[in-house]
């Protein structure tokens, strides 16, 4: 069978697998045939056995809906996206570049602010931004790196050039199921393994380690690691138990950690035990009570103290967050130009700031045709997609831009690249992005290819698993180009 039928092909849409007359690429010919040479009951066939392997492996991630929790399995589609490795080289080489200017830009902002005294960045951006931690001041973290851990996402356009959707620098997720996606797929394709050039992406969880170690205070000792979680009800917490397990890491809540002179101790039944380096997954707002929310049961008192002090490490660094805010992801391209004095590897896609006044005009006469975004939101919540938008939520957004331009920034519909996938009984077109993973500390690591996200709607450019996405497995596929 041909991967795409000529009823679901869409032309108008880079296809990562089939060109535009539906004819598998040529440089991915070994795996699209042997795909291709199956047919749909053998692809349903091996479709079900996914989903008794991710049954059996107890994938699972959590859906928010009306105020309660859903576990669902962790929704995953066969059929692979392959990236060449050729091309995969220059996007690392991008995403290196790219968290490299993030972290100088951090390092900047809590410190000598040069780049708005030279009027590269405004300081309202800084100051209005919803992560920024005026009590980070006068800090520099080991390395200079405040975002060690960053899941910047890609999308491709019609033309299939990559583009940088969005750099998610607080407490980014998804590496977890990046993993799992291709232990289930060696599971159902072995042979596929056998045959083909995959590099592979299961070193993650050493480069982590090694990571958090490097950025240990006690460089004579081996470190205490833990992964501060905040527990079994965070849509997550798969993940941060993944980790720390693959890691060999203690998994703790707040409850399990105490401040005594100025140093971090885990309690554990031998009794206290100094933690050197915490990977936390919890909010800046939640992490310390006695400097952040006074009402949080999540974090530990003095953390911040401990930190400031130099006695722990904590991965990513608070205030990280003041570059994760969507305003700010529009400067990141001059970012890179005053810190590196380098251009731009990777484009960011055109972006309209609603603060400015030509922007936000802009913005306002063309709603129907734009994707608007809240500055400090993930996940896909509090979005317009305009073409997709009915007229009553298009004046709704209206009115939120006007009463809080600040908030907003808007940018076209790109359209979206696709991978084809299996759709019931049929091989069908489907939007994807990318989320790769990159670790900066001592050293920089980029992961070999990334968790794929696809939208399982016909037409919809939502991604994300929390509204309705699913992923597939990412092959960097070395062609020998």
């Amino acid at each position: 069978m041909r991967l795409i039928k000529q009823e679901h092909l869409q032309a108008e849409f880079f296809d990562e697998l089939v060109n535009t007359q539906g004819e598998p690429r040529k440089e991915f010919s070994q795996v699209t045939d042997f795909l291709g040479g199956m047919t749909p009951v053998e692809l349903g066939e091996r479709q079900q056995d996914v989903q008794l392997c991710i049954r059996e492996m107890g994938i699972s991630f959590t859906v928010y809906s009306e105020g309660e929790n859903i576990d669902r399995e962790w929704p995953f589609d066969l059929i692979p996206r392959l990236i060449s490795l050729k091309e995969w080289l220059r996007t690392k080489d991008g995403l290196v570049q790219r968290l490299t200017a993030l972290n100088c830009f951090i390092d900047d902002v809590y410190n000598e602010q040069k780049i708005v005294r030279d009027n590269v960045v405004p300081a309202y951006v800084i100051e209005q931004s919803k992560g920024y931690r005026p009590e980070c001041q006068g800090f520099s973290p080991a390395y200079g790196a405040w975002a060690n851990i960053c899941g910047s996402d890609l999308v491709r356009d019609d033309t299939g050039a990559f583009y940088v959707l969005e750099d998610n620098l607080r407490v980014p997720s998804g590496v977890s199921y990046m993993l799992e996606n291709r232990k289930v797929m060696k599971r159902i394709f072995p042979e596929v393994f056998q045959n083909q050039d995959i590099l592979p992406n299961s070193d993650y969880p050493n480069q982590l380690r090694q990571m958090l170690t490097d950025m240990s205070p006690r460089q004579d000792v081996t470190p205490t690691i833990v992964v501060l979680t905040p527990g079994i009800y965070n849509s997550a917490y798969f993940e941060h138990s993944y980790l720390a397990q693959q890691m060999g890491a203690s998994l703790v809540e707040g409850q399990d950690l105490v401040v005594e002179d100025d140093k971090l101790y885990m309690k554990t039944v031998d009794g206290l035990c100094q933690v050197d380096v915490v990977y936390r997954r919890i909010d800046d707002e939640f992490i310390d009570p006695e400097v952040f929310n006074p009402d949080s049961m999540l974090g530990v008192a003095g953390l911040m103290r401990v930190w400031q002090q130099g006695n722990v490490a904590l991965v990513n660094a608070p205030g990280a967050g003041v570059a994760d805010d969507k305003v700010v992801y529009a400067f990141v391209p001059d970012m890179i130009r005053y810190y590196l004095n380098e251009e731009p590897i990777l484009n960011n896609v055109p972006t309209y700031l609603c603060v400015k006044d030509d922007d936000r005009a802009y913005v306002l006469d063309h709603l129907e045709e734009l994707v608007v975004k809240p500055a400090s939101e993930s996940g896909g919540y509090g979005m317009l997609i305009g073409p997709h938008a009915s007229a009553e939520e298009i004046e709704e957004f209206r009115q939120v831009i006007l009463d809080n331009p600040r908030n907003y920034i808007a940018q076209p519909t790109l359209k979206l690249s696709t991978v084809p996938t299996l759709c019931d009984a049929a091989v069908e077109q489907r939007h994807v992005d990318l989320r790769p993973f990159i670790l900066q500390g001592k050293d920089s690591y980029v992961t070999e290819g990334g968790l794929t996200r696809v939208a399982l709607t016909r037409g919809s450019l939502v991604v994300n698993s929390s509204q309705g996405g699913g992923s597939k497995d990412t092959w960097i596929v070395d062609t020998a180009e």
